[in-house]
């Protein structure tokens, strides 16, 4: 069974991407070298930033890689968000809301949140007065 997981970014920019997930995105390390950082998404979900002049694998690059992360309110991880910087504009997506921000080598970070469920008021009546 796994335990925990953790997404390892190669860059060619280092030091820009992590500041970007560390002062941007307000990301915790949990470990970090002089070529490595592991940041705290969740409890058991990581993402590192690895320093690609240092590692044997080479640099994405923001090539075909996107970070899908899941919020509460998408309204007011926009707005925190926006004061750090560019973001698109909220859009629906597969019955959800989302937005996008873009990291320094550009890795698309899309944030999201399910649409509430519509109730039909003759849903709604019926589980009040159980009819």
């Amino acid at each position: 069974m796994i335990l925990t997981t953790n997404t390892i970014i190669y860059c060619g920019q280092w030091a820009d991407v992590v500041d970007f997930y560390r002062h941007r995105l307000g990301l915790r390390p949990t470990m970090e070298r002089d070529w490595f950082v592991e940041f705290e998404i969740h409890t058991g979900a990581h993402l590192s930033v690895a320093d690609a002049s240092r590692a044997t694998i080479a640099p994405g690059d923001g090539s075909g890689l996107t970070l899908s992360w899941r919020v509460a309110d998408i309204e007011a991880a926009r707005a925190r968000l926006a004061t750090r910087g560019e973001v698109s504009a909220v859009r629906e997506r597969w019955d959800a809301d989302a937005f996008f921000v873009f990291d320094p080598v550009g890795n698309r970070i899309e944030f999201w949140a399910p649409k509430p469920v519509p109730r039909s008021p003759q849903l709604t009546d019926r589980v009040i007065n159980r009819r």
